[in-house]
């Protein structure tokens, strides 16, 4: 099995850079602002596309969860899971938790749509049937939960 490598990055240049230097490992590529994600997306070969929920300030109307069907399709055509912050689950207050939920939920919809897998990524090792058992709590369909 392939190394994972984290990479953030707020700036273009050093993202490509260091996704250049780690053509070897699976790269889990996570920013705070939704063009970069999108440029990477475009641009790069990554394996995984890491959302951070927790810093967003959702609208009067809708949720602002850093995915869209723009990036789904994309994701969709160079074959990039989508990665959901396990970390920003367990942590946060409870308001905030309740927020960032409604937030994966709304991601899981529009990656079933699209076909896209998802994946659970956490700093630590967690029981795989705990992680199949809140995927499908938050709307995961079977085929996505197979391999989390």
């Amino acid at each position: 099995m392939e190394k994972f490598i984290t990479i953030q990055a707020d700036n273009f240049d050093k993202a490509r850079k260091a996704i250049g230097e780690n053509k070897n490992k699976q790269v889990i590529f996570s920013s705070s602002t939704d063009e970069l994600n999108k440029k990477i997306l475009e641009k790069e070969n990554i394996h995984i596309l890491l959302l951070n929920l927790s810093s967003r300030k959702d609208k009067m109307k809708q949720r602002d969860s850093g995915f869209n069907q723009v990036l789904a399709k994309l994701a969709k055509k160079k074959g990039v899971t989508i990665g959901i912050n396990l970390d920003e689950i367990i942590n946060p207050k409870p308001k905030e938790k309740s927020e960032i939920l409604a937030r994966v939920k709304q991601n899981v919809k529009l990656c079933n749509k699209n076909k896209l897998k998802m994946k659970f990524i956490s700093s630590e090792k967690r029981n795989k049937y705990n992680l199949k058992s809140l995927g499908l709590v938050l709307g995961m369909p079977t085929w996505m939960t197979r391999d989390l």
